[in-house]
């Protein structure tokens, strides 16, 4: 983060050090902020990164994507009556100054322990479980399907939201824990989870869940709709310019997706989303930044028929109502009957949520929810004893600070597996 040392000063004199520590409730990891903000007071910075080093590898990355005002800072008494904590700056301005000064990940142990796991993907959930048994000792093998580790932090959250340079120096820091990987190895083609199973003492899938869900209406297989995740993931865009796009869903990969055809040139971007803007997943942060890029937003509408010749053509909508329902926690939206309308559109794009590719996940031999995730216990164990599971793939929480958590509850379930 770009920021001067007295800003950041500033920010943490903010902080009141409560007892009950409401900000650390709110994150997912569970990081201990009064603490590590009290060093930053103090000026100890690499102390404050210790602390945070205790729950977290992802300091510069979580500092900067996570949904604060949802998680962490929306847990701050400061916020009651005014503003919270700035935690995320703080957080991303340590992280920045570890790899700046090259503080090293602490381990928990050096003692080296004769198992060996595998973990298939090097996203979030992915390498916080590795992380976190090469700090306890363990040998961990990590499987990538691309050339390089981040997984949905490269391959889904645009450059303009996170610099791959730190994220590249992040994951530098992780792999010298003592991490082997091997990259360009897609599972049910270069490896098969039986010679994992030979191979290794426990296996930790983790290669999320990107395949686009579909709303099953007519028109979807028409040219001109896509899926948001694989757009992002496959940066495989069409030409955008001059044309008008609808972005379906409401969540960050909605936006994110929404914020990246806008850039490219999209002569008008609208997000369709049949709930209120108050009910979107997405980050506060996301929404307000799409708006002031020019991003149009239609709240309560719902898309239900695409129109075209082959191709994308126009779309139909209808407006919705929210209305209580019981064993609902929130309202649900109602089609408003005779409200429909159409308008013109180029392209449409699919963010109503994701699925693991079914293909690879049916092949495993392991039970499915459902839904087509992987069904975990507790400890994260599959219905197979020495394979675990986490992140989108068991359908866990979907940010990356959940899914680093996903990771890191993986690896204690791997270890008291392993005895």
């Amino acid at each position: 983060m770009n920021m001067e040392k007295d800003e950041i000063a500033k920010k943490a004199e903010h902080c009141l050090g409560c007892k009950v520590k409401m900000c650390q409730k709110g994150c997912p990891l569970g990081n201990d902020i009064t603490e590590f903000i009290k060093f930053v007071k103090e000026e100890k910075y690499k102390e404050a990164y210790e602390i945070l080093s205790g729950t977290t590898i992802l300091q510069p990355i979580c500092g900067r994507i996570c949904p604060h005002k949802s998680q962490c800072e929306g847990s701050c008494v400061r916020g009651i009556k005014g503003e919270s904590v700035s935690i995320g700056d703080l957080e991303a301005y340590i992280g920045d100054l570890a790899i700046k000064n090259n503080y090293e990940i602490p381990k928990f142990t050096t003692e080296r322990r004769n198992k060996k796991i595998a973990v298939v993907g090097g996203g979030p959930a992915g390498i916080s479980c590795a992380a976190h048994l090469a700090r306890n000792g363990y040998s961990v093998t990590i499987y990538e399907k691309y050339d390089k580790l981040g997984g949905i932090l490269r391959h889904g959250i645009p450059k303009f939201r996170l610099d791959k340079a730190i994220l590249d120096k992040q994951i530098e820091k992780i792999l010298k824990l003592g991490i082997e990987t091997k990259y360009n190895q897609i599972l049910g083609k270069n490896i098969t989870i039986q010679e994992l199973e030979n191979k290794y003492d426990a296996i930790f899938l983790a290669f999320g869940a990107n395949i686009s869900s579909k709303m099953g209406i007519v028109g979807e297989d028409l040219e001109g709709v896509y899926g948001g995740n694989e757009l992002l993931e496959s940066v495989n865009h069409p030409n955008y310019e001059d044309k008008t796009v609808a972005v379906i869903g409401g969540g960050n990969v909605a936006m994110d997706t929404a914020r990246t055809i806008k850039k490219l040139g999209a002569k008008c971007v609208k997000v369709i989303y049949r709930r209120a803007e108050e009910q979107m997943p997405a980050e506060r942060k996301e929404i307000q930044d799409a708006k002031l890029e020019g991003i149009e937003f239609l709240f309560q509408n719902n898309i239900i028929k695409i129109l075209g010749n082959k191709k994308v053509e126009k779309i139909e909508c209808i407006k919705t109502e929210l209305v209580e329902k019981e064993g609902e926690t929130r309202k649900v939206p109602i089609d408003i009957e005779g409200s429909n309308y159409i308008i013109d559109m180029d392209y449409v794009i699919m963010a109503v949520g994701s699925k693991p590719e079914k293909e690879v996940v049916e092949n495993l031999g392991l039970k499915l929810t459902k839904r087509g995730n992987i069904e975990i216990d507790e400890k994260h164990m599959t219905s197979k004893e020495k394979i675990f599971a986490g992140g989108d793939l068991a359908a866990e929480k979907a940010t990356v600070a959940w899914a680093s958590r996903s990771g890191r509850d993986a690896a204690e379930g791997i270890m008291k597996f392993l005895g």
